[in-house]
């Protein structure tokens, strides 16, 4: 694993106005990344996409955001202008949104959307650009290639939607991939199928993965390192081999709460939260002061 520093993120917090007041999105998110898979998991609203999204900046603009820095390449993205933020997204960070079928285009084939993802970064012509895509479709594991860049979103299944999706967000070779949750609404053979995928491209290209996901079994089996999230803080940071003899009660509480496949005669238990898990003093206390630090 290269631990050569690709995205540090400093003291992360985001707020959200309500009629009721401010709500935290995410407090004094810390971590850094190198060319390795790390996976980010917790709950619902546990501040897991927000922070994905606020790398790229694509929160909205009543998002209030502040930062000591997200740095990426050296280069402090919150110091760029709109414009050099159009050059970043794609090119040099990637993001595979929820459910990514449905960020496809309806009324444009999906060698056309595939093929506009890597002209806009890339100078080259019409011949080569469709060459390239063909390749991209083949590299996701899509039989037939020629055939499916003609078709349109609603003619392929969900699981050559996500591919797809891949396919277009990996063409202008990125350094970083976010991928959130690009598995959930597929069925467990073919999430695997996906993630093997995702696990050859990044291996191969030597990139970056933040895979955000509430899954930890996947992650666990998935990722290099595993940041757990609760309540817009980051509970701990281990070590994806280590993730079963973690000690953190949160983490400790998610893991009991996953069903056996051999099943069992008692219920499954219920997760107990804690108020003192939101006490940054506690987590410090309980991780050992460990950050997501490559």
């Amino acid at each position: 694993m290269n631990t050569e520093n690709l995205l540090t993120v400093t003291n992360l917090n985001i707020t959200f106005p309500s009629p009721k007041g401010d709500v935290s999105a995410a407090c004094g998110v810390s971590f850094s990344l190198g060319k390795e898979k790390i996976g980010i998991v917790g709950e619902s609203g546990s501040g897991k996409s927000v922070t994905g999204r606020a790398i790229l900046r694509l929160l909205p603009p009543y998002a209030q955001v502040v930062c000591d820095e997200i740095r990426f390449k050296g280069e402090d993205l919150l110091t760029l202008s709109e414009k050099e933020m159009r050059r970043i997204r794609g090119k040099e960070i990637s993001m595979v949104m929820q459910d990514p079928k449905y960020s496809l285009n309806p009324v444009r084939t999906v060698g056309h959307q595939i093929m506009e993802a890597y002209t806009i970064h890339r100078r080259v012509s019409q011949k080569e650009a469709k060459e390239k895509t063909l390749e991209m479709l083949a590299a996701v594991q899509i039989r037939n290639p020629k055939q499916v860049y003609n078709l349109y979103p609603h003619e392929v299944s969900g699981g050559m939607g996500q591919r797809i999706m891949i396919a277009m967000m990996l063409i202008p070779e990125p350094s970083l991939l976010i991928a959130d949750e690009p598995t959930s609404a597929l069925d467990v053979t073919v999430q695997l199928q996906v993630l093997a995928i995702l696990d050859d491209l990044v291996t191969t290209r030597g990139m970056g993965l933040i895979l955000i996901s509430h899954d930890l079994e996947l992650v666990a089996s998935f990722c290099d390192r595993v940041i757990i999230m609760y309540g817009g803080r980051i509970m701990e940071t281990i070590n994806a081999a280590d993730l079963h003899d973690s000690t953190h009660p949160y983490t400790r509480g998610l893991l009991n709460c996953l069903p056996k496949i051999e099943g069992g005669s008692t219920r499954l238990p219920v997760l107990k939260r804690d108020a003192s898990w939101l006490d940054a003093h506690y987590n410090q206390h309980i991780t050992g002061g460990s950050d997501a630090s490559g």
